[in-house]
């Protein structure tokens, strides 16, 4: 127990984020650490008729692709300004049906919404994840700036381990006193 405390408060005061190569490695570093800063799907006012611009680390990607959630299941996807609809729907807890796809919930926030696509996708050579940033926070990143970020948000978070390395400095500094 206290070398997990040890390792998170040392990992607080760690300010570089972590190298990897691509967007799926990034967030299977990131989001164990953040996810329990973020909401459930249930939550849908997180989601729910924001525009949630579409990031991937593919060097061949360079449409913007806008996805909209709208109450009554209501789903438009906006290709360069070409929009399409359909439908999404809940699928038991934190499992979204978009299409004809089912996605889990990796992260959600008011500023990003990341979902798993089900199944071995490494496997399969596909993208793991898909993520979304809300359009005015994601409209002039890219997306290493979108997961450094993420990063920064998982940073802020531990506040709470800076605070208790402080106290205990601070304590044992105390007791090294008292006790001369």
């Amino acid at each position: 127990m206290e070398n997990k405390l040890l390792e998170k408060v040392s990992q607080a005061w760690s300010t570089e984020m972590p190298h990897s190569e691509t967007m799926d490695e990034y967030l299977d570093q990131l989001l164990p650490s953040v996810r329990a800063i973020g909401e459930d799907l249930k939550e849908s006012h997180f989601f729910l008729g924001k525009h949630w611009l579409e990031f991937r680390d593919d060097e061949k990607f360079h449409d913007t692709v806008l996805h909209i959630f709208n109450d009554g299941g209501e789903y438009l996807k906006s290709v360069n300004g070409d929009v399409s609809s359909g439908s999404w729907r809940l699928m038991g807890s934190n499992k979204i049906m978009i299409e004809d796809e089912l996605f889990e919930l990796s992260f959600l926030d008011p500023e990003f919404f990341i979902l798993a696509k089900h199944g071995d996708q490494k496997r399969l050579k596909k993208h793991k994840y898909f993520v979304m940033v809300f359009e005015p926070v994601g409209k002039r990143l890219e997306w290493r700036n979108v997961v450094e970020k993420l990063y920064a948000k998982y940073r802020d978070s531990n506040t709470y381990y800076y605070i208790l390395a402080f106290v205990i400095v601070l304590v044992m500094i105390l007791l090294v006193l008292l006790s001369q």
